[in-house]
Order: C-alpha cells, then structure tokens, then sequence
C-alpha cells in the first residue's frame, strides 16, 4: 500500500513526466516462485472466476491466457469455474454467492463496477476464501481496509493514469505541425470513454488531454462521450459526430475497440486514419497492432494481460498455499508505436500458440 500511495504522488505532481523502464514480462514468475509452484500439486483444487464480461475483446484475451497459465501449473481444467457476468452485478453477486457455495480453494473476480466489490469482499471474506481482483481497480479506501484488517484479499493490474499518459505520448511525439491539419493553432478531438464509474476510463480520459496539454498542445474537445467498451457503440458515436461536420484531428478511445469502431466510421466518409484523423487505443489487441503496422492507428498501450493474468495466478496460489500478498500487485503498461509493434505482435502471437 505504501508503494501504491507513492506512486499516486508521482503521478499527480509528474503526469507530463515520461514514465521509462517499462517493458512486457511474458515470464513474470520468479525462479523461487516457479519453484515452489512447480513442486505443489494443484490437480483437486479449485479456483473460480468471475469476468463482468466474456465477450469483451480484452477480457477474452485475459480469462484464455489465465485458464491456460493454471492448466500449466497443474490445475485441470474442470476445476477451473469460468463465470460471465454480462455486465450485470446482480448476476455477478449471484456467481460469487454459487462460487462460496461450491467451497473454492480462491477466487479471481473483474468486478462488473466498484459498488459491488465491498459485498464481494464479504461474502469471500466471511467464507474464508483468499480473492484477488483484476482489472478494475476497487476504490483506495476498500484497499486500505484490507490492509488493515490483514484481509487474503489483493488487486492486480496496471495504473490507469500510465496508459493515458502513454496515449498523449504518442500523439505528441507527431508534433504539432502534423496534427494540427486545419492550422488553427489548436487539436480538435473526440474523447470516447470507456464506462460511468470505471475508474481507467476516467484516468485514460484525464491524463491522455493533460499530457498533451502540458506538452504545449491547446486542446479542443468537441466530442466526448461513453462509448462502453464497445466496437459498435463507439462507431455509432463516430459517425455522429462527423454527421455534425465535426471534423477531429484526433480521436482519443479508452480501449483499442472503440479505436477500432472509430476507424471503420472514418473509413466511411472517406477520411484516411493516419493522415486526416489520428486515432489511438488502449489493450494491443491483434486487430489494433494490425492497425498500428499499417498506419491507421498511431499507436495503442499494451495491457499486459499475459503478466497480469500470471500475476493474479500466482496470488491466488500463494494464498491457497498459506502465504501473504501484497494488497496492490501492479503491472505495466507498454507504449506501442510502429517501432515496436512487431516486437509486440511476436510476444502475443507466442502466447495464442501456447494455448
């Protein structure tokens, strides 16, 4: 937790900083704990997880790799309960309610929104089952309380605020020359966020303007709305505002799929992304590095779903084991550009191959 409190310090005094000495970590198990895993046998127990939403592009990636990482450590795979939530709480509570029944070794839970993960906490708690959440960071105060009350509760992921300074990052480095195409003096955009409530989208929306703003960029917004994660929703979105002749310069999305959603809605009225809009994401999903390679998209933020998911394993391993975790696990996030998009492509396309 103190780490965690320093590096909310940084980011909120240094958000223009350029944050260095990030890469992937395919392998992000240390020899000692590879060790210890490799010695226990984890055949006859049982994890259960629950996902806000299966058909998510980047929680797809996540739960697949995460299923196969503890496969390969030796849990089978009937023993590994994989929950959707469809995005519903009430389903979601109901899901960890049939998990606590069914007396799971741990859970691993991406709580549909943080108003339910108090009731989740106690209801794992009360129950005696370790859980770590992933991917939706819970609230500072509900991690603080874990803390304090020595809960086997823990959080994996990556700080939001990272990635949308990587996203102003990317766009910056164009220079001011390229994205200003009408010559204004001034960067229209479109901001497409993620989810009300989700606390990446706001980081991803706030610290992607604020770099560029500190960077000497005058930021014109004529566009923002919640475009839910969705493909679909943020085309929609797209097209509208370019019905209004609302012609941006730049389209900021919260994840790689509404970047997608975006593109196919300029493509549509025979604007080129990469000459007269430029677009950038969040996740590297394989249609988004695609879109990198060819210049559609100026980049995207690689959301390590290979470490985290790892990550969330071996936390849940470590409590089933009788051992502590930190209550905050981070990850990093890694810009992708052109210049390091094969690199990027070669590590995920390693990880699909494994499966």
């Amino acid at each position: 937790m103190k780490n965690k409190l320093f590096c909310d310090i940084v980011a909120v005094l240094s958000v223009f900083m350029i944050i260095t000495g990030c890469a992937s970590n395919l392998n992000n198990v240390s020899s000692e704990d590879a060790t210890s895993i490799s010695a226990a046998s984890f055949a006859q127990t049982r994890i259960g997880v629950c996902i806000y939403q299966l058909n998510d592009n980047f929680m797809s990636l996540f739960s697949r790799e995460l299923v196969r990482y503890l496969i390969s450590l030796g849990f089978s795979k009937e023993n590994i309960i994989v929950y959707g939530s469809s995005n519903n709480q009430a389903t979601q509570l109901a899901q960890v309610e049939e998990l606590v029944n069914k007396k799971v070794d741990a859970m691993i839970v991406n709580p549909v929104n943080p108003s339910i993960v108090h009731t989740i906490t106690d209801m794992a708690v009360e129950s005696g089952i370790p859980l770590v959440y992933i991917n939706r960071e819970p609230s500072a105060d509900e991690e603080y309380s874990w803390e304090e009350l020595d809960l086997n509760v823990t959080y994996v992921g990556c700080d939001a605020r990272q990635s949308g300074i990587y996203q102003g990052e990317l766009l910056a480095d164009l220079g001011l020359d390229k994205l200003d195409i009408n010559k204004d003096g001034a960067i229209q955009y479109f901001m497409i966020e993620g989810a009300p409530e989700n606390i990446d989208a706001e980081y991803r929306t706030y610290y992607s303007v604020s770099t560029l703003t500190n960077a000497g960029f005058e930021m014109d917004c004529v566009l923002d709305e919640m475009g839910n994660w969705d493909m679909a929703t943020a085309k929609l979105i797209t097209e509208k505002g370019l019905a209004l002749n609302d012609i941006p310069e730049v389209i900021l999305c919260n994840n790689d799929a509404m970047a997608l959603g975006a593109i196919e809605a300029v493509k549509e009225v025979d604007l080129v992304p990469g000459r007269d809009v430029f677009i950038v994401g969040v996740d590297a999903l394989p249609e988004a590095l695609e879109e990198v390679r060819s210049g559609g998209l100026v980049g995207t933020v690689f959301n390590d779903y290979i470490c985290q998911s790892h990550s969330a394993a071996d936390a849940a391993i470590r409590y089933i084991s009788g051992e502590k975790n930190e209550h905050y696990i981070g990850c990093e996030y890694v810009k992708v550009s052109a210049g390091n998009v094969d690199e990027i492509l070669a590590e995920t396309n390693a990880s699909s191959e494994s499966e």
